[in-house]
């Protein structure tokens, strides 16, 4: 098993509309046959603490079957068209791979 994490860190001068229209963008990922499970979140209202980052906008968590499903993924038509179309909405965007 794989669990891709991906953080976003949107421009600050996006409107509601764009937010909710990279939220729409972010659901388009779960029809991608690669993903066995996709969740998509924001930051939590639990207490703060200072091991919490709440400073990210979005949170992708996507798993994976193995690497190979990671890779057709990343390959993925819908995948790119994300990418391509989302790229110019965030300032900032991390990746945390775990096996």
């Amino acid at each position: 098993m794989l669990v891709h994490s991906v953080f976003f860190w949107l421009k600050p001068d996006l409107t509601e509309a764009q937010r909710a229209e990279f939220r729409r963008g972010l659901e388009s990922l779960t029809v991608i046959r690669a993903a066995e499970a996709l969740y998509i979140g924001t930051p939590a209202a639990t207490p703060a603490r200072p091991t919490i980052d709440t400073t990210y906008s979005f949170a992708l968590t996507v798993v994976f079957r193995d690497v190979a499903s990671h890779d057709a993924y990343q390959t993925d038509p819908i995948h790119r068209a994300f990418g391509e179309k989302f790229r110019g909405f965030w300032s900032r965007l991390q990746v945390y791979d775990a096996a």
